[in-house]
């Protein structure tokens, strides 16, 4: 199986506002190993960055002047994550806004036909009820090492997302194992990648459709709404 671990920077919170992508990062796993195959881009979005947004990734109106419109990078970007299962955290907002700029090219591509998609959010809630489960918490958790992250960013958060993941679905399927039996970082396999081996037995694992993953986004943002922004469910 080829997955591919990916996370999105975006001027705001709202894609039905016309917040745009403004960075994508991506991490390729083949059964379960990193190959070392990134993909990173920054995007220029043609409207100005939210003080939020800009407050949270450190991106400004002035780095991004000079980078590319989505659509001088969608050929690549789509080349890198087609046929695969995409991996993101709050999988509901990054997809949504991808979905929006795959519709803006001429002629639009319908993404969701392209990629299948699982919401490691949910696998957190599931395994984790009632704690918190953004990506800082689940690095504490399962021992990743996050000391890096002082602003998020699309690449790195999506090399840090593949470790969480790895490690909090550890026994579905071959980890890619060290040589003392310890799973790889994403971060070291990037530098020395090995080849994929085996897969172990088929996991079934159910996966949100697309209409779940909208209801499971609209009542998040109800609860959002009704607790004064303290929903704790919210990943970051």
């Amino acid at each position: 199986m080829r997955q591919v671990v990916l996370d999105t920077e975006t001027t705001g919170l709202d894609v039905n506002k016309g917040h745009r992508i403004v960075e994508i990062g991506c991490v390729e796993l083949l059964e379960r190993r990193p190959t070392g195959r990134e993909f990173q881009r920054y995007v220029n979005p043609q409207r100005a960055m939210d003080e939020g947004a800009t407050a949270v990734s450190g991106i400004t109106d002035d780095f991004l002047n000079d980078k590319p419109f989505f659509a001088h990078v969608a050929a690549d970007f789509l080349d890198f994550i087609d046929g695969a299962e995409l991996i993101a955290h709050n999988a509901s907002f990054d997809m949504g806004f991808l979905v929006s700029e795959f519709a803006r090219l001429e002629p639009p591509v319908r993404i969701l036909e392209r990629v299948s998609v699982l919401d490691t959010l949910i696998l957190a809630r599931e395994k984790y009820p009632g704690q918190k489960n953004n990506l800082n918490a689940l690095c504490m958790r399962l021992g990743v090492d996050n000391g890096h992250r002082d602003l998020h960013g699309a690449l790195l958060d999506a090399q840090l997302l593949a470790d969480v993941y790895l490690a909090m679905t550890a026994g579905q399927g071959d980890l890619g194992l060290g040589m003392h039996g310890e799973p790889v970082p994403v971060g070291v396999m990037a530098a020395t990648a090995a080849a994929p081996g085996p897969a172990n037995a088929a996991i079934r694992v159910r996966h949100a459709d697309v209409g779940e993953l909208a209801t499971h986004a609209t009542r998040l943002e109800t609860i959002q709404k009704n607790s004064k922004g303290n929903c704790r469910w919210l990943g970051d």
